[in-house]
């Protein structure tokens, strides 16, 4: 548990992104932590690099209701500071604190007030004994650098525990998550780390983390882009969306558009992508420019439109009423939220949790 979002076995796949703001700037991050909640950030992480930092963590926990994941490198002393300010997890590797004193201080702090560790591999920071042994980074790499610090975990009994082993080589991640995978019970945490601006992180996020989740790998994700961090978890819902793995907000199909296009389908599906972004519902829409696909894709939403001459609106795949052009995007609009707002009286669900999650076969 992660504050009070449920992390592996059947629980849903979690959706969490890092803020960027400088810490002990509270009021930046507090607004940023809000933006992210709103966008349905399940869980957020906050880099805590000093104790100046720590103290500000303790203001934010305050301030903001999703659970916070707090960042920490080498100072063991942070991590006992922010366990009391209230911290939901703990992202630190226990072999970078040093002396066993000093995790066992940790690891007792967590245990005492229920705080799950997350363990966090990176290729871009891997031992130098193991980069030596390994000439680069490897997915065995990855997986030894793991390996040593659940080692120290379970010398001190201490189970709950999550684990990423992160890079920013779609193929080398994958390979590193299948790895270990078949090694421990506990968690995955996935991500693509470093994986590019809003369009190439995507993509790669998107193949390397759509993989491992269709094999069943993977609890929590966290898409990595050079990006407005709301971008991040915009993203990681929309993975989950395609696999079926969660369902939340509009889920918008729309055609390419041609020259058979009877309206202009980019314009009109971007603009009421950003009308309906305050629905956190589950409902199909389609939006196809012509006759061709137009019906069929209709039929299988609970609002279509094909084009034609006027514009054709289905409501649960029966022809529904005509619109003109220049109707279109408030037309659609007043449809969709009228048909949530029939859906809430009749109380016929919809919500964006729970949701059925199929089977998992490998790591929970």
């Amino acid at each position: 548990m992660v504050g009070k979002v449920p992390v592996g076995g059947d629980a849903p796949i979690a959706v969490q992104s890092m803020t960027n703001t400088e810490t002990c700037d509270v009021e930046a991050t507090v607004a940023q932590i809000q933006a992210l909640e709103k966008a349905g950030a399940d869980i957020v992480r906050v880099s805590v690099p000093t104790m100046e930092a720590a103290e500000a963590f303790g203001a934010i926990r305050t301030r903001v209701n999703v659970p916070l994941v707090a960042d920490i490198h080498f100072d063991y002393r942070i991590a006992l500071r922010v366990a009391d300010l209230g911290v939901d997890c703990l992202r630190i590797n226990p072999g970078n604190i040093g002396r066993e004193d000093r995790v066992r201080a940790v690891v007792e702090k967590a245990r005492e007030r229920s705080i799950p560790i997350r363990i966090g591999v990176n290729a871009g920071s891997l031992e130098k004994d193991l980069q030596s042994k390994y000439g680069e980074p490897t997915a065995a790499a990855l997986v030894e650098s793991a390996m040593r610090h659940i080692d120290i975990l379970d010398r001190l009994d201490f189970h709950d525990f999550k684990v990423s082993l992160k890079a920013s080589e779609v193929f080398l991640t994958m390979e590193a998550y299948r790895l270990i995978a078949d090694q421990i019970d506990q968690p995955l945490h996935l991500g693509i780390t470093e994986a590019g601006g809003l369009r190439s992180g995507t993509v790669k996020s998107a193949i390397g983390l759509g993989m491992l989740l269709a094999q069943g790998i993977g609890d929590t994700i966290r898409i990595s882009l050079a990006a407005d961090p709301v971008e991040e978890v915009k993203v990681g819902f929309d993975i989950l969306k395609s696999l079926h793995l969660r369902s939340r907000g509009i889920n918008l199909i729309a055609c390419p558009s041609c020259s058979r296009q009877r309206f202009d389908v980019i314009s009109t599906v971007n603009a009421l992508e950003a009308r309906l972004e305050d629905i956190t519902e589950s409902l199909d829409v389609a939006v196809i420019g012509c006759v061709v696909n137009g019906p069929g894709e209709a039929r299988e939403a609970h609002i279509g439109l094909t084009g034609g001459a006027p514009n054709l609106v289905y409501v649960d795949g029966e022809p529904d009423h005509k619109v003109a052009d220049d109707r279109l995007l408030d037309d659609l609009e007043r449809t969709i939220r009228e048909r949530l707002a029939r859906r809430r009286a009749e109380g016929e669900g919809g919500q964006a949790e729970p949701v059925t999650i199929p089977v998992r076969t490998i790591n929970g």
